[in-house]
């Protein structure tokens, strides 16, 4: 009889582990191509803005932030709106006008806007050593802050290391040195 348990168990155990593998993998790669055509859209790594999903929501896409960001990429109602603004599709500010928080859950929508605000934001960092911790911070905390870390400093050319220790709120050095790590550990294990 003990035998038989220890034979459960183990089978049990495999099983298991083997279902969290296939179930993680799924999980975490259910919305791929729709990451990749939206960063392709808005000339993103793949990889980052799938990077930048992982961090925010793991993948939820029914998730809400604290300020009202929705989504899997935590997307803002007024960021949302500055989108639909500018697509120049009146049918598009209707809707985020109407019910942003219903037109923020659709994951393809919730991806394209933010992406698009993902490079609105790179456009002001572009060719500077730390491009990609600038983008990522002001997505997270705000452009200004970005510019409050960088004021005393020559802000085109300072590193990367540089600009990640100057960050003055801990969440969001955190978030950023989260995301540039599985950024490009992901990056180097794909190629």
């Amino acid at each position: 009889m003990l035998r038989y348990l220890i034979s459960i168990s183990i089978i049990g155990v495999v099983v298991a582990a083997s279902g969290y593998f296939f179930f993680k993998d799924y999980w975490e790669h259910r919305f791929d191509d729709l990451i990749t055509r939206q960063a392709r859209v808005y000339r993103l790594d793949e990889k980052l803005v799938w990077s930048v999903i992982y961090e925010e929501t793991y993948f939820r896409p029914g998730s809400r932030g604290e300020a009202d960001e929705v989504g899997l990429m935590q997307v803002t109602p007024l960021v949302a709106r500055d989108w639909a603004k500018e697509t120049g599709l009146s049918e598009m500010e209707k809707q985020a006008n109407d019910n942003v928080i219903e037109f923020l859950n659709d994951p393809e929508r919730n991806i394209q806007i933010g992406c698009w605000y993902l490079e609105k934001l790179r456009e002001r960092y572009r060719n500077r050593p730390a491009e990609t911790a600038m983008m990522l911070s002001a997505y997270n905390a705000g452009p200004s802050r970005v510019e409050e870390w960088t004021k005393d400093s020559d802000a085109a050319n300072i590193s990367e290391s540089d600009f990640i220790s100057r960050i003055g709120i801990a969440s969001t050095k955190s978030y950023v040195t989260s995301i540039l790590d599985r950024y490009r550990t992901v990056a180097t294990a794909r190629k």
